[in-house]
């Protein structure tokens, strides 16, 4: 069984004349630790399928299913209780709050869900991304690299089933990018299913599986 099935999806805005369509007939299947890069260029419709997969919006047509569950059926606290606990967020410009450290900012996700999260499980997660000389800092210290390291460390902190990340290294020079990009794969090689968004066709080739969308549609 898939982690996640996209079935002929549809994502559309407006209607009649004033429909504009995103994602046309998109059929994506993903399975339990595989390490998936999907690129395109920009307006292809691939950030409004990543929030598709994140469950962070519904198809207009087509079904979602997470382990085999229509989440069509789900209610709204069903799916926020999902995406809580069982999906990552990596996003491009890393969306730490500045006035946190480097530990709250870990640490913030578990406390919206009323989880008590220690020291030493933040502590353990920033030393997993290679951070444990930068515990206290705070984000307008810390490197573009660092930031993002941060912001693997907060999405990984309810050891979630699926990370999916929408241009992680976009907003990184190419040997921090490199390293970010490293970084993810030993997570993948570590038992992470990962599902990412690039325009960066060298990237991709690190993935076991390269899907391609253009116009709404993948191939």
């Amino acid at each position: 069984m898939s982690l996640m099935e996209l079935n002929d999806v549809y994502k559309w805005v407006g209607n009649g004349a004033l429909r504009t369509e995103i994602l046309r007939g998109v059929t994506l299947h993903l399975e339990k630790g595989e390490f998936l890069a999907i690129i395109g260029p920009s307006g292809s419709g691939k950030s409004t399928l990543l929030n598709l997969m994140g469950l962070l919006d519904v198809p207009s047509q087509g079904s979602v299913l997470w382990n085999g569950e229509n989440v069509s059926r789900f209610s709204s606290d069903e799916l926020s209780m999902l995406r809580s606990q069982s999906i990552g967020f990596i996003f491009q410009m890393f969306n730490l709050l500045p006035y946190l450290t480097a530990r709250q900012n870990v640490a913030l996700p578990a406390s919206y869900r009323r989880i008590k999260v220690t020291q030493d499980d933040t502590d353990r997660l920033l030393d997993r991304v290679r951070l444990s000389h930068r515990l206290e800092a705070y984000p307008p210290t810390l490197s573009g690299g660092e930031k993002q390291r941060v912001a693997i460390a907060r999405a990984l902190a309810n050891s979630p089933a699926l990370l999916l990340a929408d241009e992680p290294t976009g907003a990184l020079d190419t040997a921090t990018g490199e390293e970010i990009l490293d970084l993810l794969l030993d997570l993948h090689a570590k038992g992470a299913t990962l599902a990412l968004i690039t325009h960066n066709e060298e990237i991709a080739k690190r993935a076991q599986r390269v899907l391609v969308m253009r116009d709404g549609r993948l191939s």
